[in-house]
């Protein structure tokens, strides 16, 4: 299945997607929240669908929200790709690099990104999320993947002086309104073959600066849960993001390249859609 909330900011409605038309949901629920995945919403989501409801369509120039509804935590790999850990003069790894995200980052995936007050290095990152479906704590990685409801695209936009510049952790530059544009849709774990062999690229005003494959991360979904589920409780809707493969503005040599008002960034991932956001400044 691949899920979409639909309208205004704030207003969203759930909606899916079949063969390629949008279809209001609001008959089944009210939301894709944590308590529709603490409720076990995809399974009776599956069996509604088998009755073959008589669905309203939707307009496909409605706006689309973030798939998933405001969660409790927007949790972030940092430093997940090898080759974005060279480009940034960062070593890999031995563990996990665990940040989080405000969740009042998230939006739609065609809304604008807002450079905020007194930004000079905003930059893209185009990743791979997933979302839970249940409650998890001390997950053993052979069983980790039942806890996951299914994957999106995400770009985990940073400002880099916010975050490297200004002391502290990376919070301040990775938080900001806008900064979590996810979807189009989420793709249930059902719609993709193999999640470590995905294609993702992104662009700047139609030039490439990302082009990689899921099969270059560091630390796997699998370990992920497993990981992050020894320091906290992971909980239904939450989102994790598994990292952004070489490419960013930051990397780039001699001269760093980071957004301005009037870029267009866009990006995708094989499966899982595509997004583009219009940077403007803030007002």
């Amino acid at each position: 299945m691949k899920l979409i909330r639909f309208g205004e900011f704030g207003k969203e409605k759930p909606g899916i997607v079949m063969n390629s038309k949008w279809y209001d949901l609001s008959s089944f629920c009210t939301d894709f929240n944590e308590s529709f995945f603490e409720q076990n919403g995809l399974e009776k989501l599956q069996s509604f669908l088998a009755t073959n409801p008589l669905l309203p369509e939707v307009d496909q120039t409605i706006r689309l929200g973030s798939p998933v509804a405001r969660p409790s935590k927007i949790i972030c790999i940092g430093l997940n790709y090898i080759d974005h850990c060279r480009e940034t003069n960062a070593p890999i790894p031995e563990e996990p690099i665990i940040f989080f995200k405000s969740t009042s980052a998230l939006c739609g995936p065609n809304d604008q990104l807002i450079i905020p007050r007194n930004s000079e290095k905003t930059d893209w990152e185009v990743e791979l999320a997933f979302v839970m479906s249940q409650k998890a704590s001390y997950v053993e990685e052979a069983e980790a993947l039942n806890y996951v409801a299914g994957y999106c695209l995400h770009n985990d936009y940073s400002e880099r002086a916010f975050q490297l510049e200004r002391g502290g952790q990376w919070a301040k530059g990775k938080g900001c309104d806008s900064f979590a544009p996810l979807g189009p849709w989420l793709a249930t774990t059902d719609e993709i073959v193999d999640v470590n062999n995905l294609n993702m690229w992104l662009t700047v005003n139609g030039k490439t600066f990302q082009n990689s494959n899921t099969l270059n991360l560091v630390f796997k979904i699998p370990f992920l849960v497993h990981y992050i589920s020894q320091f906290m409780t992971l909980l239904p809707g939450d989102i994790i993001s598994t990292g952004t493969p070489p490419g960013v503005g930051l990397g780039i040599k001699p001269d760093p390249k980071y957004i301005k008002a009037g870029d267009e960034i866009e990006l995708g991932i094989e499966g899982l859609g595509t997004s583009k956001q219009l940077a403007v400044a803030y007002k």
